[in-house]
């Protein structure tokens, strides 16, 4: 059993909000934490149908069997509940009561805020953090082991092949979770429509170049990022708003919740495919920036994770608000370090007046540059202050 680095948030949380609500990708390990941390709640699955049709005809019913509180999987399956739920959590003083879990954060949120808004508490579980995966004596793992195998709980537990379990992951996905927000009958369009998300990870997202290469309308195109974020499967990461020089490029940028996923929609088998491929770079930074979007998650803190970019060329990968000043971080995975590497650090410090940043790369030298930027291997992610 993992112990999940959200486990503390989720037991301060318990002491202070009436219900919980823990959404994530699926398969992410939400069942489990919530099962470990509240081992004397009952459990049901609204995936059950039973259990869903018994809700949905008579809620009142489904809820008194539980005068203690119960853990709810898939809660959004059910949205009439949650006018319930709001009733029993009004008239209780009892903390932690209901714990909610779901795959599909648009329908849960969009529950939570009709009803339940000021009652809850909302942790996002993401797929297991470097460091969490490090606990199962995977300490070894090469980085390029670690992009394509992914980061789902499962792969580990049960140690299933990565090249077997994606791609019933994604038929899974698209056969339930999609069509429950969207009907899509034309399921091969879609899954092409994944493919060439995959092919622009850690790109500027042009609605209208993915518009024509899929051969569907740009609102068709809008509504199916919209499905793939809300149901974790995609990440756009926002530019920052203060453009500094005044020229800054304002497009988010697209990457995917799991590398793993993305590896095996580019069709990317073993690492000797991804140490050759002209992805190997964007997949890296896509796992770096996943690894603090998770500690950002863990810690109950907002994203506040940006890039920064401008029309003369000049980026920053990966740009931290941290409340009290912004941290440029750089990514890049070679093993060897160049000059070249901090340059945009150094360009945009001109730019902003700021100090200082980060570079992470798969080196193993760290120290201090002499224009006062960090350079650290990327596995001592942990450490930084966000």
């Amino acid at each position: 059993m993992i112990h999940r680095n959200a486990e503390k948030l989720l037991k301060i949380y318990s002491r202070q909000f009436r219900a919980l609500a823990v959404v994530g990708p699926r398969q992410s390990g939400k069942t489990t934490l919530v099962k470990n941390v509240f081992k004397g709640k009952p459990y049901v699955s609204l995936e059950n149908p039973d259990e869903r049709l018994l809700a949905d005809n008579d809620p009142r019913g489904f809820l008194s069997r539980f005068p203690n509180g119960a853990i709810i999987d898939e809660a959004q399956r059910v949205p009439v509940l949650f006018s319930y739920l709001q009733q029993i959590l009004d008239e209780t003083k009892k903390q932690g009561l209901f714990i909610l879990t779901g795959s599909n954060n648009f329908l849960l949120q969009q529950s939570i805020t009709q009803s339940l808004a000021g009652r809850i508490g909302y942790i996002d579980l993401l797929p297991l953090t470097f460091n969490e995966i490090n606990s199962f004596g995977k300490t070894n793992l090469s980085t390029d082991h670690l992009v394509l195998g992914g980061c789902y709980p499962e792969l580990f537990h049960k140690k299933i092949k990565p090249q077997l379990w994606y791609p019933s992951y994604i038929r899974t996905y698209i056969e339930r979770d999609v069509k429950q927000l969207r009907n899509i009958d034309n399921t091969l369009l879609f899954n092409r429509f994944l493919k060439l998300c995959a092919g622009r990870i850690g790109q500027q997202l042009v609605v209208s170049n993915l518009s024509n290469d899929c051969g569907i309308d740009v609102k068709t195109v809008n509504a199916w990022l919209s499905i793939l974020q809300s149901s974790y499967i995609i990440h756009l990461l926002p530019p920052h708003f203060n453009s500094f020089n005044k020229r800054l490029v304002k497009t988010p940028k697209l990457y995917f919740i799991d590398t793993g996923l993305a590896c095996s929609l580019l069709d990317i088998k073993q690492t000797q495919e991804l140490s050759k491929s002209h992805f190997r770079g964007s997949l890296f930074e896509n796992y770096i920036l996943m690894e603090l979007l998770k500690k950002k998650h863990n810690e109950g803190l907002n994203s506040s994770l940006y890039y920064w970019r401008d029309n003369k060329g000049v980026e920053i990968d990966i740009l931290v608000d941290t409340g009290k000043k912004l941290l440029p971080i750089e990514v890049k995975s070679a093993q060897t370090f160049q000059d070249s590497y901090v340059k945009s650090i150094q360009q945009w410090n001109g730019f902003s007046k700021n100090k200082g940043g980060l570079l992470l790369y798969d080196g193993k030298m760290e120290f201090i540059h002499s224009s006062k930027i960090k350079v650290q291997n990327w596995r001592r992610i942990d450490d930084i202050k966000l």
